[in-house]
């Protein structure tokens, strides 16, 4: 009997040995990286997209009593009411002039447990995040490149649907179904959009409905449906400027390359060497239902996470216009 090969999974330092950087580009101090492309110009744009006056929220519903997908190891966010009108059935209970009653409630949550962004110092490899800060500064907190200053901004431009479960004529990706830049371009040719230099790419695929299918089996295996890295496709995004990739699962990209297997590769190529932020867990749904039936898939972006203090991330609900 022969014995089968070993798989080499190759380190991330040599993966990504020769994939392009922007580390510098906007100063040595930067911690917002590619959303430095989104300035006034591009924002004037977008607005000018509004037509209809169409508004889509994006955030998934915390506390969905359907359950909320997380992250393999996270637990979803937990709401504890803390003060409701039973409160006042005890003697003990406070008392304010004039009879105010009220309730109160305290969430315990991972910040990225939900609709959320990553702050660029997210994710490493090689001992330096973003930038080229030392991975030390996560130690406690991010003290470089948190989510903090994405908050602090805010992120505005074009955003483009680009609804891949409808362009490869599914209810939903398949797990470990993978796509490259080239089948966002032509998704967007079947679409009638054009992917322009400093867009925000928002791409549906509807995997997570398969959560609300299977539950707990959702887990099994585990690999999402997305984008999949090669050295073309982080060109492709370098050149192109994108700021920002907006997606409906939980990690933006297939869990585990198939080609390598090394997990999470383009949070690295894209996030950590090229600067893009990365936003994840978004609820497409409606936008994509209406998008369908309008033909129009392209609008304005809003979004702005939670200002966290050395967080490596914040729960967002993003509010597109069209």
């Amino acid at each position: 009997m022969t014995a089968e090969p070993e798989t080499t999974v190759p380190s991330l330092d040599d993966l990504l040995a020769d994939s392009p950087s922007n580390w510098g580009k906007w100063g040595d101090d930067d911690e917002v990286g590619s959303l430095n492309y989104l300035g006034p110009e591009q924002v004037l744009a977008a607005v000018g997209l509004v037509r209809q006056g169409k508004v889509f929220t994006l955030q998934r519903l915390i506390g969905d009593p359907k359950g909320d997908p997380v992250w393999p190891g996270r637990t979803p966010a937990e709401r504890t009411q803390i003060l409701d009108e039973s409160t006042w059935d005890s003697p003990d209970a406070p008392q304010y002039p004039g009879g105010l009653h009220y309730a109160d409630d305290k969430i315990n949550a991972f910040l990225q447990g939900s609709t959320q962004y990553d702050g660029l110092g997210h994710v490493w490899y090689g001992g330096k995040i973003w930038n080229g800060y030392d991975a030390r500064t996560t130690v406690g907190g991010l003290d470089k490149a948190s989510v903090e200053p994405i908050a602090q901004r805010g992120v505005v431009g074009r955003y483009v649907l680009l609804d891949m479960a409808r362009f490869r004529g599914k209810p939903t990706l398949d797990k470990g179904e993978t796509f490259t830049h080239e089948d966002l371009l032509a998704c967007a040719a079947q679409q009638g959009v054009e992917i322009r230099k400093r867009d925000i790419l928002v791409i549906r695929t509807n995997f997570l409905q398969l959560f609300f299918e299977q539950g707990e089996a959702f887990y099994e295996g585990f690999n999402e449906p997305g984008l999949v890295y090669s050295p073309g496709l982080v060109r492709w995004f370098q050149e192109m400027e994108i700021p920002n990739l907006v997606t409906d699962t939980i990690a933006n990209e297939v869990t585990t390359d198939p080609n390598n297997g090394v997990a999470l590769v383009l949070h690295n190529a894209l996030m950590r060497n090229l600067g893009v932020t990365l936003t994840e867990i978004a609820d497409l749904e409606a936008l994509a239902a209406d998008s369908a039936e309008d033909g129009q898939y392209e609008g304005l972006y809003v979004a702005a996470p939670l200002k966290v203090a050395k967080g490596s991330g914040s729960p967002v609900n993003p509010v597109v216009l069209k």
